[in-house]
């Protein structure tokens, strides 16, 4: 598939026009997981995205026990730590293949010299960061991810 096919595909770019799509096309790296690599370690610093192409990854999160709690499962499609391309803070979550998975990274500093570029890509992508935070803090505030981590202790 090719990058630019994968990434209109994804809710985050699917209003960012074609153009625009090719040029974050070629800034995007892809990069292969075998099962049980790290996307990404809690705390480690945030330096872009990845969008998964192929295979299935696990969001897991540190509970104050010390063990790592699933909370999600992705897949094709998803797209994963968007809001550090932003922020830059720290990864809140582990992400970990769980099959051999192909990705494509966006790294934040050439994701944010695109969008100083061409500015046209932040309010095509602001309603969809929007809803995804709301989604999020709709989860925080009804305890789905409290329940998730919960009743995965043992």
């Amino acid at each position: 598939m090719k990058k630019e096919d994968a990434l209109s595909k994804v809710p985050l770019f699917r209003d960012v026009s074609r153009r625009n799509i090719e040029g974050l096309a070629a800034i995007c790296v892809e990069r292969d997981f075998k099962a049980g690599e790290f996307l990404m370690k809690q705390g480690d610093e945030g330096i872009g995205l990845y969008i998964i192409v192929s295979g299935a990854v696990e969001v897991r999160m540190k509970a104050a026990d010390g063990q790592h709690h699933p909370v999600a499962s992705n897949g094709a499609g998803d797209v994963l730590g968007e809001i550090t391309v932003i922020d830059g803070a720290p990864r809140p979550m582990d992400v970990v293949a769980t099959e051999p998975t192909v990705s494509l990274m966006l790294a934040s500093w050439e994701f944010m010299a695109f969008v100083k570029a061409h500015p046209m890509v932040a309010v095509e992508i602001l309603p969809v960061l929007a809803k995804r935070f709301r989604e999020a803090q709709a989860a925080l505030s009804s305890g789905a991810v409290h329940s998730a981590i919960s009743s995965s202790c043992p």
